[in-house]
């Protein structure tokens, strides 16, 4: 950086080089391990996936050569003027585009103008490159991305049993002669304190009594290494409290108004109601403001709203209504306290003559929206599909980071060769705002079409120009402005981009997507999972499914919450409850575990292995093949 900073006081120009290479910081740091493994899982599959790209590339060559034969000698021109496929490279170039789509139909107009039967080729050529050929590379990336993530993850899950077993060694106690050794509740329950501090001590106890099933005071080999996974199930516990009402003035909390009044707001019929004003203010919300009628409405809905919420706050236990993971208690009353208070303050200024400001009260507005994602939350089917989303989040944001690194790694390369070679003007009349202020760019599509914000002068439009080449529509008009402001040569920094991102990595994205999608959206539960509930059913622990359905707010709790329903809890009811946190996973190894569990011998130890002579287990590793 040194070195860098008097090379620019001294105004000569200076290759930073380095700036490419500080993703590799953020991959190599202890918390980048799900990176690496991504990392890892494409570079195994590069191989195949090279092979099919070379056939591929060798299909479009074999095309942009008839094109050149059949269409270059007829002297045709393109809308602009320019001779129409008369240059090799022109012509790969534009055929490599027209699979992405970007270009299509403009790029075969010149020759279907001239007859009809050139259209076959166009044809036959977009069926062959753009959905067999990307068909198979979502199928070859797919397939190899999988092979080498279930392999690595076969490693990674002996590995840690490995562990366990070598943890069972240290704390295994001899049971009698010709018995296999055991290990008791007090040492077991040391590991869990140890690994797990956060966990409650009757949660702790729930996982003894499950591997323990026949209550013999210790557990064998089996049991003990399968802890791991064991703890990786999120187990909810639920606190049940009296209402402060049902303390204070209890004769009238349980008089029979009172029952009644809760009975009606724990129906279904209530949620039904108060979903259906919700439509019906979104469509208010839309319409002309400036009519009494419409603006006038908006109290009614508000005051709504704030009834919802009292009734609510009457029936269940205030700190179970705002306990940390009741997201949408907590959502709705922010938005209908927001609301109200903006809309109080805004007629109190309009009335006295002030300012009024939009602004904050159609923020407020717009999050009123948002309260229609409720409405959606109450269709089962949505509600499954939106709850796998948010189960398989954390997974899709390891291929956000890889996305973002190798975005950063194109920024850096990009800056380096184009960085002022275009240039926006905030003065609508600066006469060299038509031509983004390179004289090469005059007439051309990229400055007719008003693209010069669209460079690579700062971070941040650099990352917005690549998000726009990622969805490629429009990328030739880009990469060929680039390329006239430079050289040529300027499309290959473009092309690379296209082929790692959106054939590669986006391809492998949708690959993991589709799998776990499917492991979330139709396996049952795993062994350990209905061991799990069936103990906390057989201890009569369970929280019953008809009050607590799998809806979004469950998707988003973790550790702990509060059980608080007023009168609708049971006097004989224990004071703490469990459920599963439906099917959600604490970690993506978790998840990918699930994913392959089938493929997984649960007795699988790695005993004998190397790596159990000198106490360490090689970290996955893949030849490049």
């Amino acid at each position: 950086m040194i070195i860098y900073g008097a090379l620019r006081a001294a105004d000569c120009y200076a290759l930073r080089w380095s700036r490419v290479l500080r993703p590799l910081l953020l991959v190599n740091v202890t918390e980048g391990r799900q990176l690496r493994r991504a990392f890892r899982s494409i570079r195994n599959a590069l191989p195949q996936i090279f092979y099919v790209f070379l056939l591929f590339m060798f299909s479009v060559l074999i095309f942009s050569l008839m094109a050149l034969k059949l269409l270059g000698k007829r002297g045709l021109k393109t809308i602009d003027g320019s001779p129409y496929f008369t240059n090799y490279l022109e012509i790969v170039f534009d055929l490599y585009v027209l699979v992405t789509t970007a270009n299509s139909p403009d790029i075969m107009m010149p020759a279907y103008n001239s007859s009809f039967i050139f259209a076959i080729f166009f044809i036959v050529y977009i069926l062959i490159n753009t959905y067999i050929f990307m068909s198979v590379f979502l199928a070859v990336v797919y397939n190899n991305y999988k092979k080498y993530l279930k392999e690595e993850m076969r490693q990674l899950v002996r590995a840690k049993r490995h562990k366990m077993v070598r943890a069972f060694a240290v704390l295994q106690e001899p049971s009698g002669e010709g018995v296999e050794p055991v290990v008791t509740q007090a040492n077991w329950n040391q590991v869990v304190r140890l690994v797990r501090p956060d966990i409650s001590n009757a949660h702790r106890e729930l996982l003894w009594s499950v591997s323990d099933n026949k209550n013999q005071g210790f557990i064998g080999k089996v049991a003990f290494v399968q802890l791991a996974d064991l703890l990786n199930i999120e187990v909810i516990t639920l606190k049940s409290r009296p209402h402060p009402l049902h303390r204070l003035c209890p004769t009238l909390y349980l008089s029979g108004p009172s029952r009644l009044l809760c009975r009606l707001v724990q129906h279904r019929a209530f949620v039904i109601m108060y979903d259906l004003i919700i439509l019906v203010n979104a469509v208010f919300i839309g319409l002309d403001e400036e009519n009494p009628l419409i603006a006038n409405s908006e109290w009614v809905f508000l005051a709504l709203y704030l009834l919802e919420i009292l009734l609510k706050l009457y029936v269940f236990e205030p700190r179970a209504f705002f306990s940390r993971h009741n997201f949408w208690n907590w959502f709705d009353t922010i938005i209908v306290v927001s609301a109200l208070i903006a809309t109080i303050v805004n007629s109190a200024m309009k009335s006295s003559g002030g300012y009024t400001s939009r602004q904050i009260l159609d923020i407020v507005f717009i999050l009123r929206v948002l309260r229609l994602i409720r409405v959606v939350d109450s269709i089962q089917r949505f509600r499954t599909i939106i709850n796998t989303l948010i189960r398989i989040g954390p997974a899709i944001l390891t291929f956000g980071q890889l996305i973002l690194v190798v975005y950063y790694v194109f920024a850096m390369v990009g800056m380096e060769l184009f960085k002022d070679k275009v240039k926006f003007y905030e003065d609508p009349n600066d006469p060299e705002k038509f031509y983004c202020g390179n004289a090469r760019l005059r007439g051309t599509a990229f400055a007719h079409l008003n693209y010069c914000k669209n460079n690579f002068n700062n971070v941040v439009s650099t990352f917005i120009l690549l998000v726009e080449l990622t969805v490629v529509n429009q990328w030739h008009v880009l990469s060929s402005g680039f390329a006239i402001v430079t050289h040529m040569s300027a499309r290959i920094f473009f092309v690379l981009f296209h082929i790692l991102v959106v054939i590669v990595i986006i391809n492998i994205f949708v690959a993991f997507v589709l799998e776990a999608f499917f492991v979330e959206y139709s396996l049952e539960k795993s062994d350990l999972q209905t061991s799990l509930e069936k103990k906390i059913a057989e201890l009569e622990l369970a929280v019953e499914q008809e009050k607590l359905q799998e809806n979004l707010v469950n998707a988003m709790e973790t550790i702990d919450n509060d059980l608080g329903t007023g009168q609708s809890a049971a006097s004989n009811k224990p004071t703490l409850m469990f459920k599963i946190a439906s099917k959600r996973y604490r970690t993506v190894d978790a998840l990918l575990q699930r994913m392959f569990e089938a493929d997984l011998d649960p007795e699988d130890f790695a005993e004998n292995d190397d790596a159990q002579g000198d106490g360490n287990f090689a970290n996955p590793s893949f030849s490049s093949v």
